[in-house]
């Protein structure tokens, strides 16, 4: 314990103080237990070998132990660098990271996204405030059309990313979720009760129109449509009316309206994946982050589901 002027400082408060690695320091020694030489490491890193040494010294005062041992041939890290070598690769990935998204030019310009419009209220505000936090000068001009539709612009050059609902992942595209294709109907509504049973359900190249037709027929279920569009609000009004049931997937369905459960006895619905395709051609910063902000938004989604 020493006195400061009024303060009491004891050592245990000076050797408890917060320390920082230097990363010049764990990247010389990385590289010394790949290349297992000091001189192999100074090629690497444009360094003399005595620079090497003296920076794999230091590494070992500052960290007080040995972490590298010479054998026959070459150098080996010690069982402490062992310990040491996996943590700082993790520690070297994530500086290189931060370096070079700070450093990276501000990325100007448009990026075309086309989504479903079921997809739009549940999922993109996380996805556009993601985006926004790395990308804010760039521009999305955000298209909503059918999952089939979205393709064809896409292999058109008309969009430059694109997240559809599909049964199964076309070649070239990612799944971000599968989630359940599902029956809904108005809160306390009897409209899947009638026979034929009326169903509103979207145009001809909607993605959800094929496996409930499909699922209706093979079930011997007769139905009627009211609607056959592909703007979600004229047609969700049309079962908030209880006018008609519809099948949306179990993620998008909104407020005032209700998941018709199996005692309905309605036909069960296939599983639909979420997929992301991203135009062959892309290779601007703006796209991939876009990508990756989709990533991160349906990954949330997914696991605060299953929480």
């Amino acid at each position: 314990m020493m006195m400061i002027g009024r303060i009491t400082v004891t050592y245990r408060e000076i050797t408890d103080m917060p320390r920082n690695l230097d990363t010049g320091l764990l990247r010389a020694f990385v590289t010394v237990a790949e290349t297992g030489g000091m001189t192999a490491a100074g090629k690497a890193l444009n360094l003399t070998q005595a620079a090497i040494s003296q920076q794999i010294k230091r590494l070992e005062e500052s960290l007080g132990t040995v972490l590298i041992e010479r054998t026959r041939r070459d150098l080996s890290p010690t069982p402490e660098g062992e310990r040491l070598l996996s943590l700082a690769k993790r520690l070297l990935a994530l500086n290189d990271e931060i370096w070079a998204e700070m450093t990276a030019p501000v990325e100007r310009g448009e990026v075309r996204l086309g989504i479903p419009y079921d997809l739009v209220p549940g999922y993109m505000p996380g996805i556009l405030k993601r985006f926004n936090r790395c990308c804010p000068q760039t521009h999305i001009k955000l298209i909503c059309h059918s999952s089939q539709d979205i393709r064809l612009a896409l292999s058109r050059g008309e969009i430059d990313i694109g997240i559809v609902e599909e049964l199964e992942t076309g070649p070239g595209g990612e799944t971000l979720m599968v989630d359940r294709l599902v029956w809904v109907g108005a809160i306390g509504g009897d409209a899947h009760k009638q026979r034929p049973m009326p169903i509103s359900i979207g145009s001809e190249t909607c993605s959800i129109r094929s496996p409930v037709l499909t699922a209706l027929r093979r079930a011997g279920i007769d139905w009627q449509s009211v609607s056959e569009i592909s703007n979600m609000d004229a047609l969700n009004a049309t079962v908030y009316s209880d006018l008609a049931v519809t099948a949306m997937l179990a993620s998008t369905i909104p407020p005032g309206l209700t998941l018709l459960a199996g005692d309905c006895r309605l036909p069960p619905l296939p599983n639909l994946s979420i997929n992301l395709y991203i135009a062959p051609d892309s290779n601007s910063r703006a796209m991939h982050e876009l990508a990756r902000a989709a990533r991160e938004g349906f990954l949330w989604r997914r696991e605060a589901a299953v929480a």
